[in-house]
Parts: structure tokens; sequence; C-alpha cells
């Protein structure tokens, strides 16, 4: 069952001395995060958990205490387990996040919890702590900026293949986007909208497959299967540029559209072509 928060506890009242000794930058969002708007936001993400989170089931960590502590994680840039630890050893901080003397959850706890936080609500979030920050006077707020965090991702490896088969996918794209919009009337030939889609991503396997091999067979077989991807990958550019010069004297706005990213693809994947060809 989901709790909102712990008993009150002023653990500075035990230790008086701890009071002097919380940053100022935790007294001002120790007064931000008091807002019960924020507080809603948050709540009703995490009801999302269980249907029946709300009134059923053993006591979850309070709302209160996974707020706070997810702001002190983005605070001082620690990881969930650095979290936990910093938390349970700081009176400071188990102040903060109203913790009190009460046990600190885990790391997979927070994650868990976090994971149901979903984007607009940390978009309602920023847009209620520039309310509060604008009524507080300490910003005008007419501009907000967000410090990003860029994560690093695996891409495919930018072989020949597979540039080329890119190209191809997305030119066969565009020319089903323009057969789409095309009267029936049209004088261009159904051959010309032909997608080659799944001819390159056969050529690429088999590709992939020849480039594993070593001697001058595989390397003979590899030349071949390029050859039949640069001669697709030139069919479909043709295509495109047939289907670009016949929408350039369309005067309908998608037309336009379509012909302003023919313009940006089609000198790319020549680009591709050229240097498989080399």
């Amino acid at each position: 069952m989901l709790r909102n928060r712990y008993d009150p506890l002023n653990l500075f009242a035990l230790v008086p001395q701890l009071g002097r000794a919380m940053d100022p930058e935790l007294v001002q969002l120790d007064r931000l995060l008091d807002d019960d708007i924020l507080f809603q936001k948050v709540r009703s993400d995490l009801l999302r958990r269980y249907p029946h989170t709300a009134t059923r089931g053993r006591h979850s960590t309070p709302v209160e205490v996974i707020l706070r502590m997810l702001v002190v994680k983005r605070l001082y840039r620690w990881s969930y387990e650095e979290t936990e630890h910093s938390v349970g050893d700081s009176l400071v901080l188990r102040q903060f996040c109203r913790v009190y003397l009460q046990p600190v959850p885990d790391d997979t706890t927070l994650i868990r919890w976090a994971k149901l936080i979903g984007p607009q609500t940390l978009e309602h979030l920023n847009e209620r702590v520039v309310q509060l920050a604008r009524s507080l006077k300490v910003t005008r707020g007419r501009k907000l900026r967000t410090d990003t965090t860029v994560v690093e991702a695996n891409i495919h490896h930018p072989t020949d293949s597979r540039i080329l088969g890119d190209g191809v996918r997305v030119l066969s794209r565009l020319l089903r986007r323009a057969k789409d919009i095309m009267a029936e009337g049209s004088d261009l030939p159904t051959a010309v909208f032909r997608s080659h889609s799944r001819s390159v991503r056969r050529l690429a396997q088999e590709i992939h497959r020849v480039a594993r091999r070593k001697g001058e067979e595989a390397a003979e077989s590899l030349q071949r299967a390029y050859a039949k991807l640069i001669g697709i990958a030139e069919a479909s550019k043709a295509q495109a540029e047939h289907v670009r010069d016949y929408l350039a004297e369309q005067a309908d706005h998608q037309a336009k559209r379509l012909v302003d990213q023919f313009a940006h693809f089609l000198p790319l994947v020549g680009q591709a072509i050229a240097q498989a060809t080399r």
C-alpha cells in the first residue's frame, strides 16, 4: 500500500547543530518540495505500479521519501547505490529526505519507483518549479534551460553495404509517399514506384556472410554482390529522380515537401554509390 509520508520527527531537535550543517541549497529545496502540487503529480504516477497500490498490500516507501531521494540523487549526481549509502550515512540527508530514523530504501527499490515517473510528470514538475521560482522572485522565468545527459548507444558499423542499404530504404519510403499523394490519373508507370528494400536486405546479409570468408573465391563473390547492390542503388536513384522531376511540376504543398526531401537525400545516395564503386 502506497504511503504518503512517515510520521514527522525533527532530528535537528535531537541534535541542534545539524540545522546549521544543512546546505543552503537543501534549505531552499526543502521549502520547494513541500509544494502539494509537486507531491500529487509524483504520487499519481507511483499509484500506477499495481491496480490496488493505493489500498492494499504491505506499506511501501513513502512518496515523500522517494521524491526527495531522487532529488538528492540528481542534485549531487550520485548513482542509486551512492544515494542509498549517502542518505543512510547522513543525519542531515535523513532529515531532508524525511526518512528520519526509518530504514533507507535500497537502490533497487529507488530504481523501480523512479521508472514509474513518466515524462509528462517531469515536464509538469519543471513547469511547477519555474512557477514557484518566479513567485519567490528567484528568476523571471522567461527561458528554461535544462541539463541533459548524453547516453552512449550502439550503432551499426558504417560499411558501404549498410550505407547503400539505408539510402535505398529512404528513397523507397519517399517513393511510397509520392505514390500516395499522386492523382490516379498520373502518367508515371507503376514500376517507377517499385521498392528494392527486400532485395537490398538479402544482398546485405549475403555480403555480411561472404565477408567472413577468406580467399580469392570469397573476394570475387563479395565483388559480385557489391556490384548487384550498387546496381540496385543506382536503379532506386534513377526512379527517385524521375519522380522528383514529376513532382517539381506540381503545385501541391505535399509535393513540394517531397521534392525538398528528394533534393536532400539524392546527393547523399549518389555519394554512397560513388564511394562503394571506388
